[in-house]
């Protein structure tokens, strides 16, 4: 007998719009002021811990001060902990003479990252949205990528979180975040396939409800590329 293939129907519940993110974890800095961390000495030990396990000597001259210098660097590659995403969004403008088209800043150069293998990764972020009478400052869109790109992250994430901070924030009619990338993680290891890029895009109102406000999005971050 024959099988019969039946057509599968669509599942409402994977038709349904993604869920929001709880703005506690966006919109303000992620690390409290009275949150116990460990002390600087104890971060230079483990760094000095992890140096040992690889097979060094941490006694020899050139890692001496390796721990420090690694500990140095944590504090500026992780600064977005200590970032507020909700203060860089909240001086806005209204000298817009009724502009009522979508602001897009592209080509927004960033470098995170990744939560799985503490290996960075790096790319481009294009963020537009549609104000309501009101803009922020356009440097401010580049700021904000910046903090959230200073955590630990996946890339789907940090989309996600760049589009919902400016949808709550400023309360445009839509958001736009479109997020090129290379990882470290699988160019020079595990895969090792250098120059592979890793796209992730997020669409709020407008952006989200009509596909010409995409393709138009997609078509300006794109036909204008060098």
């Amino acid at each position: 007998m024959d099988a019969t293939i039946k057509p599968i129907r669509p599942n409402k519940q994977l038709e349904s719009r993604p869920a929001e993110l709880d703005p506690a974890e966006f919109l303000a800095a992620a690390v409290r002021a009275d949150q116990p961390r460990p002390a600087r000495a104890e971060a230079e030990q483990a760094v000095k811990t992890l140096l040992a396990y690889i097979g060094e000597n941490t006694e020899r001259e050139g890692l001496l001060d390796t721990p420090r210098r690694v500990v140095e660097a944590f504090d500026e590659l992780y600064q977005g902990y200590h970032q507020c995403p909700a203060e860089v969004l909240d001086r806005t403008f209204g000298e817009t003479a009724g502009y009522d088209d979508f602001v897009l800043v592209r080509d927004i150069e960033f470098t995170s990252q990744c939560e799985h293998h503490m290996m960075p990764f790096y790319g481009k972020a294009h963020i537009a949205y549609t104000p309501v009478e009101r803009v922020v400052g356009l440097s401010k869109l580049a700021r904000l990528t910046d903090i959230f790109a200073r955590r630990l992250q996946t890339q789907e994430h940090l989309t996600a979180q760049i589009a919902a901070a400016i949808d709550e924030v400023l309360k445009p009619r839509g958001v736009a975040v479109l997020i090129e990338a290379e990882h470290t993680c699988m160019s020079v290891r595990g895969v090792a396939k250098h120059g592979a890029s890793t796209f992730t895009s997020r669409f709020t109102g407008m952006f989200r409800d009509n596909p010409a406000e995409q393709a138009r999005f997609l078509s300006l971050v794109r036909g204008l590329q060098r």
